[in-house]
């Protein structure tokens, strides 16, 4: 026989159906406005980059602080990459006898892959951050919100010379690292041999072609556009209060960083379909 299931029953089934639709139909309308929301943004910075009035001089200060005052670290982190990446491979080699090929792997390394994507994200840490924390405290304290009400454009000049800035100067400090980064191999294979800078340059670049530089240098850019451009909004978008100054700057961190590893990944299939 068919049991009967009571009313109360029932209606609570109901009731928590409806309440998990509710939920989830409001999840997809959070993501679908968020991504609303960043489109609208990106097509801001688009129109008002080729619009009249660059700050050029606010485009030279951002330079500044995202490229000069990265160089230290910068170089301490390229000099330990190139050395930890040839200390561990030489064992490896050497095994096969083909310890001759450590600067040139070393160099295909650092010049493809390693030294753009690292400098990448150590910049998202300290950049990416940077810009959040700046332009949330800036939301916070109601500066921006002065400046949209005293006829300024905040688009113009405080996200458009950041995002050019962070743009053009990834590259620079990706090319930076790298020759850093054959510096420190240079030093670790002296580490346990013997080997004059000048035959180690010869060995590192005689089978690397102009090839290999170019969409490494053209993935940099991204990296760099995609680092200014969630700093930017993360922070141009903080909340009101004093915590939001901390949630923009950690947020724009972690989608900085995970978005310059799916630059990367895409940047390397494409890669591959025309090389």
């Amino acid at each position: 026989m068919k049991k009967n299931i009571p009313i109360a029953k029932l209606k609570n089934l109901t009731v928590e159906i409806s309440n998990s639709t509710i939920e989830n139909t409001s999840k997809i309308n959070v993501f679908l406005m968020n991504t609303a929301s960043v489109f609208l943004f990106l097509l801001k910075i688009i129109k008002n980059t080729f619009s009249k009035g660059f700050e050029f001089k606010e485009f030279i200060k951002q330079c500044h602080q995202i490229g000069t005052k990265s160089f230290a670290l910068i170089s301490v982190t390229g000099t330990i990459i190139g050395l930890v990446l040839t200390i561990q491979s030489r064992p490896i080699l050497l095994k096969f006898g083909a310890i001759n090929m450590l600067p040139n792997m070393v160099a295909i390394s650092l010049i493809r892959e390693m030294g753009p994507v690292i400098t990448a994200l150590i910049c998202a840490g300290k950049i990416g951050s940077s810009i959040g924390a700046e332009l949330g405290s800036m939301r916070v304290t109601e500066q921006i919100d002065a400046m949209e009400v005293s006829s300024a454009n905040p688009i113009k000049f405080l996200i458009i010379p950041r995002v050019l800035a962070a743009t053009l100067m990834i590259p620079i400090l990706s090319i930076y690292a790298d020759a850093l980064g054959l510096l420190g191999s240079w030093i670790g294979t002296n580490i346990k041999g013997e080997l004059n800078l000048y035959l180690f340059v010869s060995q590192a670049f005689g089978k690397v072609d102009f090839i290999d530089f170019v969409p490494a240098v053209i993935k940099s850019f991204f990296f760099g556009a995609v680092i200014g451009l969630v700093g930017c909004y993360k922070g141009f978008n903080a909340g009101r209060g004093t915590e939001s100054v901390g949630i923009a700057a950690n947020t724009s961190v972690v989608t900085a960083s995970f978005l310059v590893i799916l630059v990367d990944l895409i940047a390397v299939q494409i890669t591959d379909l025309f090389l």
